[in-house]
């Protein structure tokens, strides 16, 4: 599969890419953007829960993240742990230690019903990260 997937990237640096062409200034303008690429509290908070539907450990959670492009916690998996640890406080989440020796997180019904009602408005009339961890 490996040797497909560099025929395949020749075949469209050869074919395809050949006829772009792009300044550094422009290269260096789309690498700032890409890295200013953030997502709001909510949004990440909205994430995390739709994720926590089933269980999950922290670093799978981290994992799935970074798929859905959220990179917040690549270097700093800690701050993770920490909103996992409040939204368990705040009675969303539970978690249970396996004979493995992790720990899984799952949304129970209290996470799932604030979810569902999450998710029933429009991105920007979401409740608060700051109220459901602190309020």
């Amino acid at each position: 599969m490996d040797k497909r997937l560099k025929n395949l990237r020749k075949t469209m640096n050869r074919e395809v890419f050949a006829q772009l062409t792009f300044t550094e200034k422009h290269k260096k303008s789309i690498r700032e953007k890409i890295k200013q690429e953030t997502h709001s509290e909510e949004e990440i908070l909205l994430a995390m829960m739709q994720l926590l539907v089933q269980e999950k450990t922290g670093y799978e959670l981290v994992s799935l993240l970074q798929s859905r492009g959220i990179l917040n916690f690549k270097e700093n998996e800690g701050s993770l742990y920490i909103i996992l640890h409040r939204l368990e406080l705040k009675g969303v989440l539970a978690s249970s230690w396996q004979e493995e020796g992790a720990k899984f997180y799952q949304l129970n019904q209290k996470g799932r019903k604030l979810l569902k009602k999450v998710e029933e408005k429009p991105l920007s009339n979401h409740i608060s990260f700051k109220e459901i961890l602190e309020g």
